[in-house]
């Protein structure tokens, strides 16, 4: 199994990780500085030293030539102090002549000659370089130098630094910045650890409202948070919650009434056959119940059709075929379709005489479904002797059609529910007994996959009238 860390825990660790490599860059960087300064000035310091050094020796050579050396030492020694190095004295053949009391790191400096190319490299003009004094010392060095003019022949005045004063240097500027760096971490980690903690509690609060949800709890409560992403997040998250249980609902709902629509022609055809089986219902009455059972099954197999187009549609399953056709033309071909229902209850049609062609950009099977269940729910409350009409208008790429049918209307009530699922009117339960429910939810489905929409308004006691768009040309 994965080892998953937390989110606070990966935050805290990043922004710690963060600050502790800008602190160890900034370490090496102050270190560099300070060596470099410490050698600056450590090189100025000893070039003016050995100057002044060498001018008094000089002075010294002239004043007394016989016990110069004598005197010499005392003077470096003096020196050597205050420039913090120590001093040496060469001929002009690179022998040691006169040493300050040397450091630890030079007293075992051997009895030898200084190089011919060392000699040279200093001149008149105090100068610093690089040098192990030609391998009498251990170790590179810095070294300041100047030859001088004495007595009459030349000598070369060395300086070779205390190493301990550059590591003392280094060593006390690294323990300030470590110790302030520490401080600093530890405030910083705390400050990380309890703005992280505040950070992800929103989080931690969306999360138990997750699985609140999980368990099928939608009323979920969270507060406003200052920051915008998580205030947006939360807004989000309550119309997830309120989404989710909407279609709950609507779940329920639909298996409500997917086993009501089913368990009452089921009932009745069980009951009839189990009537027919045990002798109950007579042999001459088999036939009629036979009706009613052809009935209930015809019943039953529309059902299972809608839902099955239902489905396909808001699965995405069922793709339009588009092509351009006159918008009469499935018009037309329904209503001869209900030629006798319309002859019998003396319906007049109105508004199919028009001279201009209105087209649609549609799947043709498709809208002849949608005007089919139009129109049969036209006929089912249309009143007797009253009419039907149609009226076509374009608005840009749009055909927005019109059906209205004189009749006793719909109420404020209903007008809200006619699209929904297994809505059935109470006057329509008494006019129709064969409906589903479904066809009016087909129709808006069918016309929200073109991209149009559907409306329906009434005046009760005068008409009812469905208002519906589709493309009348490929915008794609």
């Amino acid at each position: 199994m994965t080892d998953r860390k937390s989110l606070l825990f990966k935050y805290f660790l990043i922004c710690t990780a963060v600050i502790l490599i800008s602190f160890i860059c900034l370490g090496a960087v102050l270190l560099l500085i300070s060596s470099r300064y410490f050698n600056d000035r450590q090189k100025t310091v000893l070039e003016k030293n050995v100057a002044d050094i060498s001018k008094a020796v000089s002075k010294l050579m002239k004043d007394s030539p016989a016990d110069w050396k004598a005197n010499a030492k005392g003077e470096l020694d003096r020196y050597a102090y205050t420039a913090g190095a120590d001093l040496i004295i060469f001929d002009s053949d690179g022998n040691i002549l006169v040493t300050s009391t040397l450091s630890e790191k030079m007293a075992g400096l051997p009895d030898a000659e200084l190089p011919e190319d060392l000699t040279s490299a200093f001149g008149k003009t105090p100068i610093c370089i690089d040098t192990n004094l030609g391998g009498m010392l251990s170790e590179t060095v810095i070294a300041a130098g100047k030859t001088f003019v004495g007595n009459g022949p030349e000598y070369c005045l060395v300086a070779v630094p205390f190493t301990s004063e550059e590591k003392n240097y280094t060593a006390i500027i690294m323990k300030i910045y470590v110790s302030s760096s520490v401080i600093v971490l530890i405030i910083s980690a705390a400050l990380i650890y309890f703005s992280t903690i505040r950070m992800t509690a929103p989080i931690q609060e969306m999360s138990s409202a997750a699985n609140q949800i999980g368990r099928g709890d939608f009323d979920i409560s969270l507060p406003e948070y200052p920051e915008k992403e998580f205030n947006d997040l939360a807004v989000a998250f309550k119309e997830m919650a309120a989404s989710i249980k909407n279609y709950d609902t609507m779940r329920n709902s639909f298996i409500a009434n997917v086993s009501h629509e089913l368990r009452t022609p089921m009932t009745t055809i069980g009951g009839f056959v189990d009537g027919m089986l045990d002798g109950t219902i007579p042999p001459e009455e088999h036939k009629d119940y036979l009706k009613v059972i052809s009935s209930e099954v015809h019943r039953l197999t529309r059902l299972v059709r809608s839902m099955l187009n239902l489905a396909k549609i808001e699965s995405g399953e069922l793709k339009p075929n588009y092509t351009s056709f006159s918008v009469l033309t499935p018009i037309v071909d329904t209503l001869v379709t209900f030629e006798r229902r319309l002859e019998e209850k003396q319906i007049e049609v109105r508004g199919l005489d028009t001279d201009r062609r209105y087209d649609l950009w549609a799947d043709a099977d498709l809208i002849h479904q949608v005007i089919y269940n139009l129109l049969e729910n036209a006929i089912k409350f249309v009143n007797k002797g009253g009419y039907i009409s149609f009226r076509f208008e374009e608005v840009g790429y749009l055909t927005v059609i019109y059906i209205k049918n004189s009749g006793e209307g719909l109420s404020q009530e209903e007008l809200s529910l006619v699209f929904d699922r297994f809505y059935k009117s109470d006057k329509s339960r008494g006019i129709d007994k064969n409906g589903v429910g479904l066809g009016l939810n087909i129709v808006k489905s069918i016309i929200r996959l073109h991209g149009g929409k559907i409306q329906v308004r009434s005046v009760q006691d005068e008409y009812t009238e469905f208002v519906f768009s589709l493309p009348n040309k490929d915008v794609s």
